[in-house]
């Protein structure tokens, strides 16, 4: 494998829209004429949007756009402006009186990072699919889903660190494959088995260890932190059923228990998607390797993309 660019991935199209000053955003990834898409939930605290249709059994047979947001449950509210603006352009299913394009969703809570009283809504969810229609360069760190989010909340947000949102593509041969994460998680992430961004000590320079402090907290049951999840989108042009697909959203959940410790508690909503264009055939478990190691990469692109703000020092800082 080796590393691609992932707007080799002309089938689709990533836009962002934030609110810079209330620390929350949303990012739009669209294919204009439908993927074959499948979703993996590993997180206990998931919040998400239309993925019942993803299911195998179901008859949806294309997904023309996947909203990461921020916003808690509020934040499915963009959804609905990439709907408005994928529709005015005529693209989605046709109903007969209508095109009806599909259009799934995840949310991370933020809401603790800047205001909690705006979140996205209908018209940012508009402005990140134009921003997408744009094709405008893709701006990771504190923007789109990113903008507002943290990591190792475990200790409070006192001792946690700025969060974000990253992308990374690989290829073999014809085939490529990309990932777009926002990160958001209750833990820490890992590069090289190092910490390198997560809850930290008392002291701001040293790192607590996310796993350490559950270990030694194992009896307390109480929901202290909810409100973490890192949300991913992979994009491939490999063609999949959509059973395949599904298998490859779950595939892809090991890019992030490679990066993120512990991953998938029951105060994330950890959430993959998996959109398939079809140009490339491929195996399921071939192109799950490539988006494993694209999902574990734009974790740490995510984080070391950040910068700090709204009180959250970031990676970037602590290794300066």
């Amino acid at each position: 494998m080796e590393k691609a660019n992932i707007r080799d991935l002309t089938a689709f199209k990533i836009g962002n829209a934030q609110d810079l000053t209330a620390a929350t955003g949303c990012t739009a990834i669209i294919c204009e004429a439908g993927a074959v898409c499948g979703v993996d939930v590993r997180g206990g605290s998931p919040v998400t949007r239309d993925t019942d249709a993803l299911d195998p059994k179901s008859n949806r047979k294309a997904v023309h756009a996947v909203v990461l947001a921020g916003g808690s449950s509020f934040g499915l509210d963009a959804a609905g402006g990439v709907m408005r603006c994928l529709e005015a352009r005529g693209i989605g299913r046709d109903a007969g009186v209508a095109k009806i394009p599909n259009v799934c969703a995840a949310i991370l809570f933020d809401l603790k990072c800047g205001r909690a009283d705006v979140r996205p809504d209908a018209e940012m969810g508009f402005a990140a699919a134009s921003a997408a229609f744009a094709d405008a360069e893709f701006t990771g760190g504190n923007f789109g889903a990113g903008t507002g989010a943290t990591v190792g909340t475990l200790r409070g947000a006192a001792n946690a660190m700025k969060g974000g949102l990253g992308k990374s593509a690989y290829r073999r041969g014809e085939l490529l494959v990309g990932a777009v994460a926002a990160v958001n998680c209750a833990g820490d992430v890992v590069s090289g088995g190092k910490i390198i961004a997560g809850a930290l000590n008392d002291d701001k320079k040293t790192f607590a260890d996310s796993e350490r402090v559950f270990l030694s907290d194992y009896f307390n049951g109480k929901d202290l932190f909810s409100g973490n999840t890192v949300l991913v989108c992979i994009i491939t042009n490999a063609k999949l059923e959509k059973a395949a697909a599904a298998k490859l959203a779950a595939l892809g959940q090991n890019g992030i228990a490679r990066a993120i410790r512990p991953a998938h508690t029951s105060f994330d909503g950890d959430t993959v998607f998996a959109m398939c264009s079809g140009e490339v055939g491929a195996s399921a478990d071939a192109v799950g390797i490539l988006a494993a190691k694209a999902v574990e990469d734009a974790i740490l692109d995510a984080v070391n993309s950040a910068t700090s703000a709204y009180g959250y020092p970031s990676a970037r800082e602590m290794t300066t």
